[in-house]
């Protein structure tokens, strides 16, 4: 194995270890020579989407988990103890995993050719650029990045180097959400003639009712290295994940610092399914109005109640309010269409999911959501999220959810959010990706890292990207 402090001057010191041409595979246990070879996969962050990740990649055959990454070494350890478990199952006797406590060691394994990156969202960018410079290719949880800086500088590392992203946008696949896909291929086709507004529901997150308070760090969680790019503070367990459990809700996805709260929570999933069906996958908002109530004085501190508009091209206005019914409703001016998860889960920690008895897929007349016909507009193909990654890899296409089209999800749900701070209207411009004639705004696209270790750009400068 190549020393680390090695590793790192040459992938992100400079030129040394660029990616000239495509290529598949980032080690010599592939190429046509080795045609029943399986990607070897890492899988960084174990915790409750972590494991359920891991358990989606060992369900391909197509791959192999051989490493597992983890700052908190009860995560790790149950990891390991999984995988080694599955494949125990399947009848093996000497299974082999590694596991490391820096994801950097990780990435300076040749023998790992992928790498799922299922940190909290203030992870995304960093880690993910460091293992696109290192020629992993990645699947990464959404939201794609923390903030709207971090989604360009991870979208540049991946088309440098070449390598295959996924981004966790399992609504895209034809399984198991199926509503989805038929509501925004009726929607592209002109079932309710010219689409007019866009209602999106992402639920809300209610405050604890607990006031912060520092606590102990546990002896087993390196916390320093978990805070990483976000200011420091002090530890409460309240605000990371539960010491007790994998499963649980953690507390960081609604602390700001770490994650930006339902609007890129929900948001990176319906948002994203709304830019695909209005034709935007690469586009965005331009005029973005927020109304929004935030968490004070409690431990927790993203936005609560909400109210945001934001302006499409041809005057669509799409709309997300903490009234609306979790899930997309499309309104033409010849009718609705409106689609949901319903009873889906995501995880097996979401709990009980109970629908409301209606359909996941309705319309104002049943022939809006009748079958199209053969010559209709279709989205990619897709099975399965992970086995859709996997299968990139090994032909070396653009999977159902690419990092260019996750990068403007992100932004048009961080832009809102940036509207939602600013308590006034902003302009977005896709163009240029960046607020029109609004310094204000721009300076909330980034932040400032605690240390020069957890600067993206200082990363991607040294790797000549």
């Amino acid at each position: 194995m190549i020393p680390r402090r090695n590793f790192l001057k040459t992938t992100l010191g400079g030129t040394a270890g660029l990616i000239a041409v495509p290529r598949i595979f980032s080690g010599s246990l592939f190429g046509a020579t080795a045609p029943n070879k399986r990607v070897q996969v890492a899988q960084i962050g174990c915790g409750r989407m972590g494991l359920e990740d891991m358990s989606l990649v060992l369900a391909v055959s197509q791959a192999r988990v051989v490493a597992v990454c983890d700052i908190d070494t009860r995560r790790s350890a149950e990891a390991k103890r999984q995988v080694e478990e599955f494949y125990k199952k399947k009848g093996e006797s000497n299974v082999e995993v590694k596991v490391y406590s820096d994801y950097r060691d990780l990435l300076a394994n040749a023998e790992i050719d992928a790498v799922v990156i299922s940190t909290p969202d203030h992870w995304h960018g960093i880690c993910g650029v460091e293992s696109a410079i290192a020629g992993k290719h990645i699947y990464c949880q959404k939201p794609l990045t923390y903030n709207i800086e971090e989604s360009i500088a991870l979208r540049n590392a991946v088309q440098a180097k070449k390598v295959i992203l996924q981004t966790g946008s399992q609504q895209r696949s034809e399984t198991p959400f199926s509503a989805f896909r038929p509501a925004g291929e009726a929607v592209m086709n002109g079932r309710i003639g010219k689409l007019k507004s866009v209602k999106v529901g992402i639920g809300l997150d209610n405050p604890s009712g607990k006031k912060p308070a520092a606590e102990p760090i546990p002896p087993n969680f390196d916390y320093e290295r978990w805070l990483g790019p976000a200011p420091q503070q002090d530890y409460m367990e309240g605000r990371c994940h539960p010491q007790n459990s994998f499963s649980g809700r953690p507390g960081w996805i609604t602390t700001e610092d770490f994650g930006l709260g339902m609007i890129t929570n929900w948001g990176a999933h319906h948002i994203d399914i709304a830019q695909w069906a209005m034709g935007q996958e690469l586009g965005g908002p331009s005029v973005i109005n927020a109304q929004v109530d935030f968490m004070k004085d409690d431990l927790w501190t993203v936005h609560h109640k909400y109210h945001v508009e934001m302006l499409y091209p041809d005057d669509v206005l799409l709309t997300l309010d903490n009234t609306f019914e979790n899930g997309i409703k499309y309104e033409g001016d010849e009718g609705w269409i409106f689609c949901t998860r319903g009873a889906v889960k995501v995880t097996a920690s979401d709990g009980d999911v109970k629908g409301d008895g209606k359909s996941a897929l309705r319309a104002s007349a049943p022939n809006l959501i009748a079958p199209l016909g053969a010559d209709a507009k279709r989205f990619p193909a897709s099975k399965e999220q992970k086995q859709n990654w996997i299968d990139s890899i090994i032909a070396n296409s653009q999977p159902v959810a690419p990092v260019d089209q996750a990068a403007r999800s992100l932004q048009a749900c961080a832009a809102a959010w940036i509207g939602m701070k600013l308590g006034r209207q902003v302009t977005w411009d896709v163009a240029t990706e960046s607020f029109l004639n609004d310094a204000e705004a721009n300076a909330l696209c980034g932040r400032k890292p605690r240390s020069a270790e957890y600067d993206i750009h200082l990363i991607m400068k040294k790797a000549g990207i």
